[in-house]
């Protein structure tokens, strides 16, 4: 039942994303299970696609509509469950499960001839979870790695530096950055060149998040303490996370939160938006992946007293399968590569490759929601009608945090309904001031608008924005 709950409701959001935000399925040949776990375009314009099975494949004409001539060449193989493609001094960079490897094609006949190790030496004790995610290159050319906790049962005690990332100089010498992840699957940079990850609902994690890679760090998962010599017994447990910011030393609070169910349920992927407006008004802006649900979720950050918090919106729903990893296509289109692995996922298939296209056409949307000392600024797409958006019955907001707990996940909880006390509308129509009582710090503040429209009549296409409020700003 919830299932079908969760597919009747897509439904309803896909009539609308579709105006907006075209869907096109890539064909892929018969007898290839394009099972996508990582994926790279190269200055060519060809897309290459890692598959979990151990392989990577090239799409020549990927991009082009209707996507009739495409084609597949095999370029590696013999890989060990790669999760992860960046284009890097003219080869390839795939990240396996136990080293960062260079793929070099030396005599230019369009295969790898030369599997190079770029990076290695962490652990792997033979569990089922303990992937390894990445590379992504920052402004200053270093690799980042994010390594999955170990979960399951071992085969060897040498776990050293997971739930970690790490950070690949040129030349290959790497060093630990920040501790406690437990499945950091995707990883991307802002536009000011900063390094996220995502991190997935589970044991010691209440929901999906979104942080921001700090040296030194603790992101909340405690098996990781051990590598810095610290003991995850003495760690405070079964209570508010706002309690354990309190008592637990390091830990920082994610940018965003997602919350589950309402915002997608298994984070993944993370991409900016550097198009130049060729994917819409969202420019700047990340789009993240979700797993089970399918989806694309769209994040907007701010710094407040110099740490990043922001909010997240829904975007996209419909995807085939899994949307495990994304990539800009040349066309400021955006490719999703998926695969379910097995795994529950709504879609019509277990793997695939497809591109999201924007139409042109402008949705109403909450493009940025900037915090203020005393509530929060909607900042829409386009002009709203001023009766709607300056009644305060056009608004709904709460506030709720999470349990920190060694639990698979946590419910919402210390809820609040806060009252809305004024919504001023700008003198350009683009934005309305709300005036929030009661916000509280370290919490996620829901924020419906289904009462606002836009200056032509229409209803906003995604109503909710959910901002993690790590800090009240104090102008």
């Amino acid at each position: 039942m919830v299932r079908l709950a969760l597919v009747l409701a897509a439904s309803m959001a896909w009539a609308a994303e579709s105006d907006y935000y075209r869907l096109i399925t890539i064909p892929v040949p018969d007898g290839l299970k394009l099972e996508g776990s990582g994926m790279e375009t190269l200055p060519d314009g060809r897309v290459a696609v890692a598959i979990r099975k151990g392989e990577v494949w090239i799409a020549s004409n990927a991009d082009e509509e209707p996507p009739r001539r495409v084609s597949f060449k095999r370029f590696a193989s013999g890989l060990h469950e790669p999760l992860g493609l960046a284009w890097h001094n003219g080869d390839l960079l795939v990240m396996q499960r136990s080293e960062l490897t260079r793929l070099r094609d030396t005599n230019n006949d369009g295969e790898a001839d030369e599997y190079l190790t770029e990076a290695k030496g962490w652990g792997v004790t033979g569990a089922y979870h303990e992937y390894a995610y990445g590379p992504k290159i920052d402004p200053q050319g270093n690799l980042w790695v994010t390594l999955n906790s170990t979960i399951g049962e071992r085969l060897t005690q040498d776990d050293k530096w997971r739930g970690w990332s790490l950070v690949v100089k040129p030349g290959g010498e790497w060093k630990p950055v920040s501790m406690g992840m437990r499945s950091p699957s995707g990883i991307g940079l802002n536009a000011a060149g900063d390094v996220f990850y995502t991190d997935q609902q589970g044991n010691w994690v209440p929901t999906n998040s979104l942080h921001h890679i700090r040296s030194g760090a603790f992101h909340g998962h405690p098996d990781a303490l051990k590598h810095a010599g610290r003991n995850a017994s003495d760690v405070a447990r079964g209570i508010p996370l706002d309690e354990a910011l309190r008592r637990v030393p390091d830990l920082v609070m994610p940018a965003v939160w997602f919350p589950y169910r309402k915002m997608g349920m298994s984070a993944t992927d993370a991409v900016c938006d550097r198009t130049g407006g060729k994917f819409g008004p969202f420019g700047d802006q990340l789009f993240v992946g979700d797993f089970t649900l399918s989806l694309v979720m769209r994040v907007w950050l701010e710094k407040v007293d110099g740490d990043y918090q922001g909010a997240c919106f829904p975007f996209r729903e419909g995807f085939d399968s899994a949307v495990v990893r994304l990539g800009w296509g040349r066309d400021g289109s955006l490719f999703a590569g998926l695969t379910n692995r097995g795994w529950n996922s709504l879609g019509t298939s277990s793997y695939g490759l497809q591109r999201l296209v924007w139409t042109g056409k402008t949705p109403f949307e909450i493009l940025r929601m900037p915090a203020r000392p005393d509530g929060f600024e909607l900042v829409f797409t386009k002009p709203v009608d001023p009766r709607s958006a300056e009644s305060p019955g056009s608004y709904r907001v709460s506030s709720y945090t999470y349990l920190y707990h060694p639990a698979y996940g946590s419910p919402e909880i210390n809820t609040q309904e806060l009252k809305v006390r004024s919504a001023k509308l700008s003198a350009d129509r683009r934005s309305v001031h709300l005036a929030v009582d009661g916000l509280r710090p370290t919490y996620v503040h829901e924020v419906h608008a289904e009462g606002v429209r836009s200056e032509t009549g229409e209803p906003l296409v995604h109503p909710a924005g959910y901002y993690t409020l790590n800090r009240i700003p104090t102008q």
